[in-house]
């Protein structure tokens, strides 16, 4: 039987995802069908390309270089369907201030390289402001922290990651309730994930704040917290990334969020964005080829 590109899309994202149920969920295919797609590549090339874990799937060596030569292919297939059908070249994006535009320069790059007359853009911001945008036609799709609120945007997960505090003021203290007690706190505005959660706190354990300031410079923000001048919050993620020195755990019920792409619910992904978003995916992807 020949492979055709569905089943090369459904073998790259299987490896993306490590995981037959998510992928079939992705590509809203039952799993069954996903199953039978990669044995049938399996069998055309009479070799195992991934091996079959309690909780997943792993590409085999074989199965990392067709990986490497699929995504290839991938690329070309959705730069033919682009230039083919003469789609309009524009990408309109969105994502957290915290997560800062550079994280995705390669992949703008990459598109800018292959359509010369591509019309890009972006705004940042915070979780709340994106979603507004998105569900109100002026984003299509955003990479944004947080948790799904909107039962008309859908939140296809990319990663999980999880909040801190952060503050000088911190370290005088080991319990996390006299380490917040009457604390300023300094924000970047009331609509992000991490003001949500620290109010919670707060609330939830019947805590008094101190005088509360919005700075909208992320990176002054973090400074001025490092200074003693207030606490906040942060994914942990981004504690090397702005060199964090004092940050503190909080309880596990209010840490765990996610990174996730975002879309309107009836969103159709243009040849465009599946390749932005594939980009993104391979250089964060945890696969490594050699």
């Amino acid at each position: 039987m020949n492979i055709d590109i569905n089943d090369i899309r459904c073998f790259v994202t299987v490896a993306e995802l490590k995981s037959m149920t998510a992928a079939a969920h992705k590509l809203n295919y039952l799993q069954s069908n996903m199953t039978a797609k990669i044995k049938k590549i399996e069998n055309h090339y009479d070799r195992q390309l991934f091996i079959r874990q309690p909780k997943g799937v792993e590409l085999t060596e074989s199965g990392l270089h067709l990986y490497s030569q699929y995504k290839k292919m991938l690329f070309t297939w959705e730069e033919t369907e682009n230039k083919i059908h003469q789609q309009k070249k524009f990408l309109r994006f969105g994502t957290n201030t915290s997560l800062g535009g550079m994280r995705f320069y390669p992949a703008f790059q990459h598109l800018y390289e292959t359509y010369p007359d591509l019309s890009i853009t972006m705004k940042t911001g915070a979780t709340g402001f994106i979603e507004d945008e998105i569900l109100q036609g002026h984003l299509d799709i955003a990479y944004a922290l947080g948790k799904p609120q909107h039962k008309n945007l859908q939140y296809i997960h990319k990663a999980d990651d999880h909040l801190v505090l952060i503050g000088k003021n911190l370290i005088n203290s080991s319990d996390f309730r006299e380490a917040i007690h009457q604390q300023n706190i300094l924000l970047a505005s009331s609509e992000c994930c991490y003001a949500k959660t620290l109010d919670q706190l707060f609330i939830d354990h019947q805590l008094h704040k101190g005088e509360l300031t919005y700075i909208h410079d992320l990176e002054a923000l973090i400074q001025f917290t490092q200074l003693g001048m207030g606490i906040s919050m942060i994914a942990k993620s981004l504690i090397s990334k702005y060199n964090i020195q004092y940050y503190m755990e909080i309880p596990e019920q209010y840490r765990n969020i996610g990174l996730y792409l975002i879309a309107r619910y009836d969103h159709v992904f243009t040849p465009i964005e599946n390749q932005f978003i594939g980009l993104n995916d391979a250089r964060n992807s945890p696969i490594t080829l050699s």
